[in-house]
């Protein structure tokens, strides 16, 4: 039940996203009327993650195999998530908008790959999803936001929020996406997607407390020779 991270080149859930060079000004304005097809489906689609997961979970404590069809569903989930995501208001990366699939589309600026794992552990299916991922849960509610906003108070904006609120007003006075808000922003995104795919039983490998900046993943770049 080893918690030790990966090395950056080679931790599994990798997450990439090509900054679009020329975003128009102004339509991020308009992109979460835009992105309604998405999210209605995307609702359906985490709804069903839950029972896979459980399914999922029962299966690994048995067999120590995550059964593939339910992994290449999750994923896909995820993969969907990214790339609506990446086109909305978790990064503004993209004006192109997102294909309606679960599967790998190459020619999107926006990916999300998590290899299949041949065996998983059978004790931290147990634990993992909640005792072992609670310092990441702290660090995702700074990061995403969090509060019930029931109240008169509300709820309170994540950072990644934040930030790109901060890169779309300038987007919007200067015509530039700025770079090392970009970068920023892909880290932050990546530490989420890492955590959800952890605690979704994905993989056994602990998220790493680190930000990898940058819109290429560590584990995929070119090998540098």
């Amino acid at each position: 039940m080893s918690m030790s991270a990966p090395a950056a080149d080679t931790f599994p859930v990798r997450l990439d996203g090509r900054l679009d060079p020329a975003l128009s000004r102004g339509l991020w304005l308009v992109k979460w009327l835009l992105a309604l097809p998405h999210v209605v489906i995307l609702v359906f689609l985490w709804l069903a993650v839950v029972p896979v997961t459980v399914v999922a979970g029962v299966a690994i404590l048995i067999t120590g195999r995550y059964p593939r069809p339910l992994f290449d569903f999750t994923v896909g989930v995820l993969r969907w998530s990214w790339r609506v995501s990446y086109y909305g208001y978790s990064a503004l990366g993209t004006d192109r908008y997102p294909p309606f699939r679960l599967g790998p589309d190459p020619a999107y600026p926006a990916d999300l790959t998590v290899p299949y794992p041949q065996r998983l552990s059978r004790g931290l299916v147990l634990v993992k999803w909640w005792l072992l991922a609670i310092p990441h849960y702290v660090v995702l509610a700074i990061l995403l936001g969090g509060g019930t906003g029931g109240d008169q108070h509300g709820g309170w904006p994540g950072l990644i929020a934040v930030l790109v609120f901060v890169a779309a007003v300038v987007l919007l006075f200067t015509g530039r996406y700025p770079a090392g808000v970009f970068d920023l922003v892909m880290g932050l995104n990546r530490w989420c997607y890492r955590v959800v795919a952890y605690t979704a039983l994905l993989r056994d490998e602990y998220p790493p407390f680190r930000l990898d900046q940058g819109g290429t993943d560590p584990g995929s770049a070119p090998p540098q020779f």
